[in-house]
């Protein structure tokens, strides 16, 4: 694994606008990065795709776990959500993606930091967009990416619960949200499924039909939400999901993998697996290098890391849910750059890695994407 500085293409705004990415530029900074791109062996990304698969099998042997054992009081998962999600397990509702966030320096083992197994964003740049850069740049080359051929025989494989129009929604006013969630559209357009958007402020309520309804007043019988279930159960659309019969993508099993308090479950459960790390709910289980994380924090926010004596603290919204400790994972660091990968399941097969960097060992959501090859 190295880091290999290049030469952005001049024309790369317009290059990657045209694949529908307009979130290239963050507060004036580019987001997606093809100054550098990381160079793996195949012996690399052979051992981070078997890792990935092993982790899926995992997490959902964890899931199940917890819903046999009803170990929702230790995820803090309110009451509302245990029938949606105990009902979508039993029935095995459908899910498309996940993504894990991986250590790994081309030396030891990778890691697993969390399961963003909820709403993933980075999809369009990890699919689409490092593709093309990497065909135009390196066409002898090759990359760890099978995410849109995936994504598209995963949505032909579910399509038999889709009699109806599948809605995609996302909140406005959020253009790294709604790129990735028309791309997703896209892919399921091209599996045959017919599709709507529409803005999660513009859903509905029938309080006749109990159904869910669009700006038309026409029902909407599945939907896939780039919005957390957390948000959505705290909401006025969360008591009326378990009455109103809706399918909603991610299922609510999902739940409990996004949530970070399966990190200590996972280590309960699998004690010293090599691609996992130490974890506990116990506020005094380490002593020093840990990591606190609120079970229901993303990009980092609202964590503390503890580190030869010192604490640094990260604020964030993430206030009120409970808090998990995991031991400290120092990240590689490629000329003053700190990369986290991101391996993506598609209908539970890894299908390709994405890596955003920063100059901080600290994820944000503002940190480079940028590209990889292996040879």
């Amino acid at each position: 694994m190295q880091r290999i500085v290049t030469s952005p293409r001049p024309d790369w705004q317009d290059k990657v606008e045209e694949y529908g990415m307009l979130f290239h530029t963050i507060d004036g900074e580019a987001y997606w990065d093809e100054s550098a791109y990381y160079l793996f062996s195949a012996t690399e990304i052979d051992e981070l795709e078997a890792v990935s698969a092993s982790l899926q099998e995992i997490c959902i042997a964890a899931a199940d776990h917890v819903i046999t054992n009803k170990l929702y009081d230790k995820l803090q998962i309110p009451p509302i959500a245990i029938p949606l999600i105990e009902r979508s397990w039993e029935n095995d509702e459908p899910s498309i993606l996940g993504r894990f966030d991986l250590v790994y320096d081309g030396h030891s083992p990778p890691k697993m930091l969390e399961y963003n197994a909820d709403t993933p964003t980075a999809l369009l740049e990890a699919s689409v967009i490092q593709w093309f850069w990497l065909k135009e740049l390196f066409p002898e080359a090759d990359q760890f990416n099978s995410i849109h051929e995936k994504l598209i025989d995963g949505w032909k494989d579910l399509k038999q619960y889709f009699k109806e129009s599948l809605y995609f929604s996302s909140v406005k006013n959020a253009p790294e949200d709604l790129g990735n969630l028309e791309y997703l559209r896209d892919t399921a357009m091209q599996a045959g499924i017919r599709t709507e958007q529409l803005f999660i402020e513009d859903i509905g309520f029938d309080y006749c039909s109990k159904r869910f309804v669009d700006h038309n007043n026409q029902v909407i019988e599945q939907l896939f939400k780039l919005y957390p279930w957390e948000w959505l159960l705290h909401e006025a659309f969360g008591r009326h999901i378990e009455t109103s019969s809706i399918i909603l993508i991610e299922p609510a099993w999902k739940m409990i993998l996004s949530n970070k308090g399966i990190l200590p479950i996972l280590w309960e459960l699998y004690p010293h697996h090599p691609n996992l790390l130490e974890a506990s709910f116990d506020t005094g289980y380490f002593r020093d290098n840990y990591v606190s994380k609120p079970f229901l924090s993303r990009e980092w926010c609202n964590i503390s890391v503890h580190r030869n004596g010192t604490i640094t603290e990260y604020g964030g919204s993430y206030i009120g849910s409970g808090t998990i400790y995991q031991e400290l994972a120092p990240l590689p660091c490629f000329d003053g750059n700190y990369p986290v990968l991101g391996s993506w399941i598609i209908q539970g097969e890894p299908a390709g890695i994405g890596i955003r960097e920063d100059r901080s060992e600290v994820t944000t959501n503002t940190s480079r994407f940028v590209p990889h090859l292996f040879s």
